[in-house]
């Protein structure tokens, strides 16, 4: 997949256990919280119904009132280790294709968790819009595991 522009791949270490960052990426109220784009960003719809052929649905709106929304289906859930779903964008704009987004969660030593996102079926333009979504997304991820209250909340 390396080198394939249709593959968007990620990277990031977090500074929290491997089950309280697969729990945020599962949990309604942690995705309303980080899913966003950024930061003056909010998300007002999030469902998660966290199982295998189970819909996933967020919105998420800039600060003008923008509103941009997709679904898709869990495909695979392995906690806390692997997370699978398809997804959808309602706009054709912001990404005609299926998409499959690919998530690793790997414990390391030290009590943080690396994370290994592929999201599949993009163009070269939508690869560097995800890319910068994506990014900006898992900085309000980083924001937060950094905060205590987020340990516990769970998965949905």
């Amino acid at each position: 997949m390396r080198g394939d522009p249709g593959v968007l791949r990620i990277e990031r270490t977090f500074a929290a256990r491997a089950t309280a960052v697969f729990d945020a990426r599962v949990s309604v109220p942690a995705l309303r919280r980080w899913w966003p784009a950024g930061a003056d960003w909010d998300t007002p719809f999030a469902e998660a119904d966290v199982r295998v052929g189970g819909r996933l649905r967020l919105v998420m709106r800039d600060a003008a009132g923008t509103e941009y929304g997709g679904e898709g289906s869990y495909v695979e859930i392995t906690r806390p280790r692997r997370l699978v779903f398809t997804w959808q964008w309602d706009d054709p704009q912001l990404g005609a294709s299926p998409q499959l987004v690919e998530v690793t969660f790997t414990a390391n030593p030290d009590g943080s968790t690396t994370v290994v996102l592929l999201n599949s079926g993009l163009t070269d333009r939508e690869a560097q819009e995800h890319r910068e979504g994506w990014q900006l997304s898992f900085d309000n991820l980083d924001a937060l595991l950094a905060d205590p209250a987020a340990e516990r909340a769970g998965p949905s």
